[in-house]
C-alpha cells in the first residue's frame, strides 16, 4: 500500500509553546469528525470537507474550546494539570455531537451543536440581548420571531465527573449500551452512568492493603464494542485481564489471563519496563471481535480472546533496533513514552508510532509492513511518502538511516485510522499530518 500527504494542521514553526503539543487524537464512529487534546486543556474538533472531486477530502477546523483548567488539590498540595489525556466520542443520536474528555482527574460530557438561527423581537431587549428600561404604558406586545443567521458552533459542558479518583487517570471508554462508560486509574476501575455525576461503581480495586505489597499497575482499559458486560484491562507487567460483569459486582477475579509466557534467558533489567503495555484496541469487525491488539514499548501483539494461556496469537516488533540502545532510553526517559495503536477500519492494517517521527503500518494478511516519516519538509499537495528504513546491520546502504541519528525527542505516541478508508490521523508535537493510502 503506498500512501501520500493529505494536509498538516498546526503552525510549522520550531519553537513550540507547551501547552499546544497534541495529546491524544480520536475519530468519530462516522469519521467525519476528528477531535485532538492537547497539554492546554484544549479540545479542536475538526470536520471532514467533501469536496467534488472524490479523491480530495480534507479536514478544516469545527470547533474549538477550553476543556479543562489547571486546578490545585489543597489537601494533598498536587497541582492537577489541564492536560487532556483521553476523547472518546458517543454514538450519535441526535443532531448534536457528544464526547467525553478527560485530564488526570476530572471527566466530562460536552455537547456540540450548531445554531443557525437568532432571536428577534423582543419586547424587553435589544438586540444584544440586553435589558431595555419600559417607558410609559404598554400599547402593543411584539411576538418574538427566529431568524436565519451564520451558522455558530457551541460546545457546552453537560455533565462534570470527578472526585472518584485517587490517582491519575489513564482511560476512558464508552460501553456498547451507550449509557455507561468505565473509567481506570492506576488502581482502580469506576464504572458511571452517562445520567449521574455523584455516584460511580469501584469495579476493580488492585490496591494492596500494604502500598509496599504492589507489583503492578492498570495501565488501560477498554470496553468490548459489541458486548456491554465484558472488559479489559491491562497492567504494567504485560498481561491482559478480561473481565465479565456478569460473575459479581467487583470484579477482581479476571474471566480470562492473557499473557506472554517470560523467556528465562531473554530476562534482563529492563524485562519489565519495555513489557509494560501502553494501549489496548478490539478490532471492529462482528465477526472478528474477539482479537484484541496491544502495545507495549517494543512490539505490538495480536490477542485471540479465545486462546487463554497460549501467548498472542502474531507479535509484530516495531523498534527491534533499540534492544541494544535501552540503557540510553532509560537515562533519557523515552523508555517510559506510552505509544498508541489502531486497527483499520477493515481490521486488516494496524498503525503504531516510533521515534525520529517514525510511524509503523503492518499488513496482517501478508505479513508485510512500511515504515513512514511525519515530516514537514513532504508537505506537498498528494506527495508520495517514501518508506523508511533504519540500518540494523554493520554495512549502512544509501537510504538508510542508523539508529544512532535518530531523533529521541521526535516521537508519534498519539495516532488515529479512519473507520472506513484508509485515511490516518499522525500526531507530531503540536502538528497533526493527514495521509491517505492510493487504495482509497
Amino acid at each position: 500500500m503506498e500512501w501520500y500527504f493529505s494536509q498538516v494542521k498546526g503552525t510549522m514553526e520550531d519553537d513550540v509553546a507547551e501547552a499546544d503539543i497534541i495529546s491524544c487524537v480520536e475519530f468519530s464512529e462516522d469519521g467525519d469528525l476528528l477531535a485532538t487534546g492537547d497539554k492546554g486543556g484544549r479540545v479542536v474538533i475538526f470536520q471532514r470537507d467533501r469536496q467534488s472531486n472524490s479523491h480530495k477530502c480534507e479536514y478544516s477546523v469545527y470547533s474549538t474550546f477550553q476543556s479543562h483548567e489547571p486546578e490545585f488539590d489543597y489537601l494533598k498540595s498536587l497541582e492537577i494539570e489541564e492536560k487532556i489525556n483521553k476523547i472518546r466520542w458517543l454514538k450519535r443520536k441526535n443532531p448534536s455531537h457528544f464526547l467525553l474528555s478527560t485530564n488526570d482527574k476530572t471527566i466530562k460530557l460536552w455537547k456540540i451543536s450548531e445554531r443557525s438561527k437568532r432571536v428577534e423581537g423582543y419586547n424587553t431587549k435589544d438586540e444584544l440581548g440586553n435589558v431595555v428600561p419600559r417607558e410609559g404604558p404598554v400599547s402593543a406586545l411584539r411576538v418574538p420571531t427566529f431568524k436565519p443567521s451564520d451558522v455558530v458552533v457551541e460546545a457546552s459542558v453537560r455533565r462534570t465527573f470527578s472526585n472518584a479518583h485517587t490517582y491519575h487517570i489513564n482511560s476512558i471508554s464508552v460501553n456498547s449500551d451507550q449509557e455507561t462508560f468505565l473509567s481506570a486509574d492506576d488502581l482502580r476501575i469506576n464504572l458511571w452512568h452517562l445520567e449521574i455525576t455523584d455516584q460511580s461503581f469501584n469495579i476493580v480495586d488492585i490496591k494492596p492493603a500494604n502500598m509496599e505489597e504492589l507489583t503492578e499497575v492498570i495501565t488501560a482499559a477498554e470496553f468490548h464494542p459489541w458486548h456491554c458486560h465484558l472488559f479489559v484491562y491491562s497492567s504494567s507487567k504485560g498481561s491482559i485481564r478480561v473481565c465479565d460483569m456478569r460473575q459479581k459486582a467487583l470484579c477482581d477475579q479476571h474471566a480470562k489471563l492473557l499473557e506472554e509466557p517470560e523467556d528465562p534467558n531473554a530476562r534482563s533489567f529492563f524485562s519489565e519496563i519495555i513489557s509494560s503495555i501502553s494501549d489496548l484496541k478490539f478490532s471492529h469487525g462482528a465477526e472478528s471481535t474477539q482479537y484484541l491488539l496491544s502495545r507495549d514499548y517494543l512490539t505490538l501483539k495480536l490477542w485471540d480472546l479465545r486462546m487463554e494461556n497460549q501467548g498472542p496469537v502474531s507479535t509484530f516488533p516495531v523498534h527491534d533496533y533499540l534492544q541494544t540502545k535501552l540503557c540510553t532510553l532509560y537515562e533519557n526517559d523515552c523508555i517510559f513514552d506510552k505509544f498508541e495503536c489502531s486497527w483499520s477500519g477493515d481490521d486488516r492494517y494496524i498503525l503504531t508510532g516510533s521515534y525520529n517521527n517514525f510511524f509503523r503500518i503492518f499488513d496482517r494478511k501478508t505479513r508485510k509492513d512500511i515504515t513512514l516519516e511525519a515530516s514537514r519538509e513532504n508537505t506537498k499537495p498528494r506527495q508520495l511518502l517514501r518508506p523508511r528504513k533504519v540500518c540494523t546491520t554493520n554495512r549502512k546502504k544509501k537510504d538508510e538511516i542508523s539508529p544512532d541519528n535518530l531523533d529521541f525527542t521526535k516521537k508519534i505516541l498519539h495516532s488515529a485510522w479512519h473507520p472506513s478508508e484508509n485515511l490516518i490521523a499522525v500526531a507530531a508535537v503540536n502538528n497533526l499530518f493527514f495521509y491517505q493510502s492510493k487504495e482509497s
